[in-house]
């Protein structure tokens, strides 16, 4: 039986026998994934049932005990099938069971995965709360000598500080938290007659004899060691370091820490970390940390280096926190804390260590956004009060019927904009759930009083849809759209899309209340009273698009009219913040597709007006960890409601020998009148890359696949010209299947479209994929997404199954926050945000604990002008980096 195939078996049993708690391995059964995928990888395990464990194990810990042990039954089988051997079934799971939560993992480690399983990224409470621990005396202010360069450190000169800079280590300060990437378990201590194979350990041991002697025609030099504990006797072994055979010698009391491995049917060590005993011990007997290194840097250098300067450096660092902080919230003391991060004297230390400073990153992250919101809402903002019968005369004239989640939105809109201080709202919608008419009403109740707005949005595409959107809407310029053909669909084409049951998402109950509130009755719709409401709030010509493309005559007309404030609303992308545009009264400033820009960009749109009301939307929903901490200074509107008619999009993943029915179904809608889209990662073929190209492949479909059909030909290398010649008649109907690349991921409404046909589907990210599935499904027919991965092993790909599982965009933004991180949310939000390193955004019972200590210490003394806050400014304004960071 292959040691990896053991090694799980041994670790399912464990947690099992604790009762399914996810406390067999530390920091829980997901954790030793990556480690385990790529030694059954090694060892030739079939794929099939590497990703079908690590698929069941990813999600672990957020299952109850109850489903835990389902799980775990069936991988048990499963191994047993693949093996071919019996065992008994898997204890049930016991009568104490708590199934609301899963149990927060123990950190008592496993002695075959104990190196696998340290926490690495993932901070959990300590197991027991540090309420009273004694600090350390420190002097009465931070040493000065914390920032002193590393050359003041022994045997650091100019070179070795040279090196260390590429670490970003240039202070002592730095150099404290700088914190281990990772950490090596060789704690357990075992005799050599106990040794097993694939364990890691520390053995304590005499050397019996030792030699250097060349190897592979004298290239490499192997020096071999007989190492005796009494019990017996292990054969070390050590690659091109032939310096080790003249520093031990035989008699010399050694600790060596590695893995256990087998040559000739005996158990060897290779390569061992290796100290003598009268030494103190870094590298063995202990856990281990392990940093990110750079070239010339060796781990055994920076870890001496590390210990020297924490050691010393860590008891002296005054505690930024208050002591009555530190007890409520059950931390260790900074220096402890730092001290036992570094050189942890057990697994327990470590996690509480772990705790603590990811507590301190997210509590100046919650500062200082507590501090900018405090800053926007000090300022002064003009007073728009919007008589009630207006606005509804103005909503009654819509085409639709508002959904409950427009409707509280707008109020919410509405309140800010009449509260007299700028408005610094967020406003958060999945695809199609009507945000730009939102946007269109605060428009109008800006424009009503005479002043002006303006939308950027990120490219050229997304811009001219909402300057359609918006004529349509507040000056009634009406666009054609192609009128559907009814018709029945093939019934095996409804067999292969035949939409599945949503599971509904219990993320949102829990979020704030803005995610939470009660949806308020829809008003019935009163589009017959129509002729006898007032004008539109707008006329064409006071609704302008500036992009730029736009032709230089007619780009000095729209800076006339925005001069003299002929031009009530402008629609465009970067185009609005270059010069020499300017305005007369600018008074609401919204940004689409917000992380799209950076700090600089919004400043720059925000200055050509006085204080103007900002508004900034977003399609990719916020998961509610982020909405608590890098998001807390916008007031928030959630819109997690879909207007009425909207069809849940039906989505599958299909092999690559399953193409033909993505085609079938295709051919299928068309003849149905409706239209279609096919997706493709690149324009062009690439030497690089193996992956389905645009252009070639439109050529391909319209030859070979779809000969009687109309294809458009969509990507970034066309004119912007050529881009919106092609969008137009795809919206009109003339072509009834559009061939692109990622450009259609926004800014594309064709009401008409209802397949979204995705090639290479494996190399997008779900937020992308999200994107692209809403395009289609924006009528009121059925509409559907196919996935089509790039090789038939991709198709069990996490990201595609998770798309086929739910249309929910806010479990797909958690997901996507856990797999690939904050990016995709953040884009380029604010230039002075420290990035952290400990604490995790996907972690939001600590995030909820931190925000309620922040808020209560700001509510006390918004200014840290208090004697005990002293410190915990001056590490504020290191964390923000100066306060440079604008994160509205």
């Amino acid at each position: 039986m292959k040691p990896s195939i053991q090694k799980i078996q041994k670790i399912i049993k464990l947690e099992a026998d604790h009762g399914y708690d996810n406390r067999a391995v530390i920091g829980g059964l997901d954790r030793i994934l990556q480690t385990w995928e790529g030694e059954a990888r090694a060892e030739g395990v079939p794929e099939e049932l590497v990703q079908a464990i690590g698929a069941r194990l990813r999600d672990y810990p957020r299952l109850s005990e109850t489903s835990r042990s389902e799980v775990l039954e069936g991988l048990w089988r499963r191994l047993q099938q693949e093996t071919g051997t019996s065992a008994p079934p898997l204890p049930p799971v016991p009568h104490s069971e708590k199934a609301s939560a899963p149990v927060p993992p123990s950190p008592q480690p496993s002695p075959s995965t104990t190196q696998a399983a340290l926490p690495q990224t993932v901070v959990q409470p300590p197991a027991h709360p540090i309420v009273d621990s004694p600090r350390p005396p420190a002097p009465p202010g931070e040493p000065a000598a914390l920032g002193a360069p590393v050359t003041v450190l022994a045997n650091v000169g100019p070179k070795h500080a040279q090196t260390l800079d590429r670490l970003e280590l240039h202070t002592l300060r730095d150099m404290l938290y700088y914190f281990p990437r990772r950490y090596d378990d060789y704690s357990q201590l075992k005799p050599i007659n106990r040794l097993e194979f694939g364990e890691e350990v520390t053995v304590i041991g005499t050397v019996q004899n030792i030699h250097a002697r060349p190897v592979r025609s004298g290239q490499t030099q192997m020096v071999e060691a007989v190492v005796s504990d009494g019990s017996g006797a292990l054969r070390v072994t050590w690659f091109n370091q032939p310096w080790i055979a003249r520093r031990l010698h035989p008699g010399a009391h050694i600790s060596i820490s590695g893995k256990v491995e087998q040559y000739l049917g005996r158990l060897v060590m290779n390569s061992p970390e290796w100290e003598p005993l009268e030494q103190q011990q870094l590298s063995t007997n202990r856990i281990v940390p392990v940093y990110s290194l750079t070239a010339q840097i060796t781990q055994r250098w920076l870890r001496r280096l590390m210990n020297q300067v924490v050691s010393f450096w860590a008891p002296r660092v005054r505690d930024p926190l208050p002591d009555h902080l530190c007890r409520a919230a059950g931390l260790l003391d900074i220096s402890t804390a730092l001290l036992q991060v570094h050189f942890p004297d057990s697994a327990d230390m470590l996690q509480a260590a772990r705790y603590r400073l990811a507590f301190d990153e997210i509590f100046l992250m919650q500062l200082g956004v507590l501090r900018q919101k405090r800053a926007w809402q000090a300022r002064e903002a003009r007073v728009f009060e919007i008589p009630e019968d207006w606005l509804q005369s103005l909503t009654h004239r819509l085409p639709y019927t508002l959904t409950g989640a427009q409707q509280r939105a707008i109020t919410e809109v509405r309140a800010d904009l009449a509260s007299g201080r700028p408005m610094n709202r967020l406003l958060q919608g999945d695809v199609g759930s009507g945000k730009t008419v939102v946007a269109a009403l605060a428009i109008a109740m800006i424009t009503h009083s005479g002043a002006q707005a303006a939308l950027m949005a990120p490219t050229s595409i997304l811009a001219e849809q909402h300057y359609k959107s918006l004529l349509q809407i507040l000056a009634g310029v009406g666009i054609a759209m192609p009128q559907p053909v009814q018709a029945e669909l093939p019934a095996e084409t409804i067999e292969l899309v035949e939409p599945a049951e949503l599971p509904e998402s219990e993320e949102l109950a829990a979020i704030d209340e803005a995610y939470s509130r009660e949806q308020p009755p829809q008003p019935e719709n009163q589009l017959a009273e129509a002729e006898s409401l007032p004008d539109y709030p707008l006329h064409p010509e006071e609704i302008r698009l500036l992009v730029g493309s736009t032709p230089e005559a007619e780009k000095r007309q729209i800076q006339a009219g925005l001069a003299d404030g002929s031009i009530k609303l402008i629609i465009g992308t970067h185009a609005l913040i270059e010069e020499p545009v300017g305005f007369k009264d600018l008074q609401l400033s919204i940004i689409d597709e917000q992380h799209r820009f950076g700090v600089e960009q919004r400043a720059s749109l925000r200055s050509k007006g006085d204080n103007p009301h900002l508004l900034v939307m977003t399609a990719t929903p916020i998961p509610r960890s982020l909405a608590l901490t890098v998001y807390g200074d916008l007031d928030l509107s959630v819109m997690a409601e879909m207007p009425p008619g909207r069809q849940p999009v039906s989505t599958h993943v299909l092999t690559p020998r399953e193409r033909e029915r993505a085609y079938g179904l295709i051919r299928s809608q068309v003849e149905a009148g409706r239209q279609a889209f096919i997706i493709y990662p690149l324009v062009e073929e690439s030497d690089k890359s193996d992956s389905k190209a645009a252009v070639e492949e439109h050529a391909r479909l319209q030859k070979e696949v779809f000969p009687k059909l109309r294809l458009g030909l969509l990507h970034g290398r066309l004119r912007p010209d050529e881009k919106e010649d092609v969008m137009g008649r795809y919206y009109a109907g003339e072509y009834q299947v559009l061939v692109s690349t990622s450009v259609v991921e926004v800014g594309v409404d064709v009401p008409n479209a209802t397949v979204m046909l995705i090639e290479g589907a494996n190399r997008f990210g779900l937020a992308q994929l999200h994107q692209f599935r809403g395009r289609v499904g924006r009528g009121s027919q059925p509409a559907y997404c196919l996935l089509i991965p790039e090789s038939t092993d991709a198709v069990e790909n996490e990201r595609l199954q998770a798309m086929s599982e739910t249309n929910d965009g806010f479990i797909l933004a958690e997901k996507d926050l856990e797999q690939r991180g904050a990016g995709d949310f953040l884009g380029t939000r604010q230039s002075g945000f420290a990035e952290l390193q400990l604490a995790r955004l996907t972690d939001v019972r600590l995030i909820e604990k931190v925000r309620r200590h922040a808020l209560e210490l700001f509510e006390k003394d918004p200014d840290l002008e208090l004697p005990q806050h002293q410190l915990l400014g001056a590490a504020l304004e290191r964390f923000w980096g100066g306060g440079k960071g604008d994160i509205s």
